[in-house]
């Protein structure tokens, strides 16, 4: 079990540090629960959940609230320090159990096949390294566990991508905490040997312009249950 967390740890321990970002993505992100249907997002991305779940990248931890009542207990993984002082503070008001604890995305600090699902969501966006993430992830799940993602990445027509990769290129990484808008997770899970299962295509916000951010993704995929 990893050891509950304050959210007050020394900043030597934390993986990111990105402080004004984080309260940023903060305030942005409460008002995206109803202003761009994020709510109703998170609630698909958890239905169905049951048993240990980790959670990779929980921010300011607003997936809490939507754990259904067959989750028996979430390990909230958040290595940013502000954030994780959020999501500890909705932790307290969660209906299912939830330790928050800090750590990176790529050396997770918990056992082997530790977990019957696993949830990634807004995260493989700013990881540094894509494959050691998802890796650590396989890793952590049993074989045949689940892995629920909701992701933004590449899409759009050949401007917009040829703008996403500029964008990556230069300015959009420092201004968002290393987030990157041109990476494909639905390639990336697949690469990862996952069996990928349903997914759909969702833009966020449902409505307006396309932002070079909108382009996101929301689905399954499993561990071989093969896997050894």
């Amino acid at each position: 079990m990893p050891i509950r967390s304050t959210g007050s740890g020394k900043a030597a321990r934390d993986a990111v540090h990105h402080p004004l970002f984080a309260r940023f993505y903060a305030r942005v992100s409460v008002k995206a629960e109803t202003r761009a249907g994020m709510a109703g997002i998170r609630e698909r991305l958890l239905a169905g959940l049951a048993g240990r779940v980790i959670e990779i990248g929980a921010g300011n931890g607003l997936n809490f609230a939507h754990y259904p009542a067959t989750v028996s207990e979430v390990v909230a993984i958040e290595p940013e320090r502000h954030l994780r002082q959020l999501a500890v503070e909705a932790a307290l008001r969660s209906d299912v159990p939830v330790d928050v604890a800090p750590g990176a995305a790529e050396a997770l600090p918990v056992k082997s096949e530790a977990f019957d699902a696993a949830v990634v969501s807004l995260v493989l966006c700013s990881v540094r390294d894509v494959p050691r993430a998802l890796a650590e992830v396989r890793r952590v799940l049993r074989p045949g566990g689940i892995v629920r993602f909701f992701e933004h990445g590449r899409g759009g027509g050949r401007a917009m991508r040829a703008t996403q990769q500029a964008l990556d290129a230069t300015v959009w990484p420092r201004l968002t905490g290393g987030c990157h808008v041109a990476r494909d997770p639905v390639a990336a899970v697949r690469a990862a040997g996952f069996e990928l299962g349903p997914y759909r295509r969702v833009m966020m916000p449902e409505t307006g312009p396309a932002l070079p951010s909108s382009y996101c993704v929301l689905g399954t995929a499993w561990r071989p249950v093969d896997d050894a």
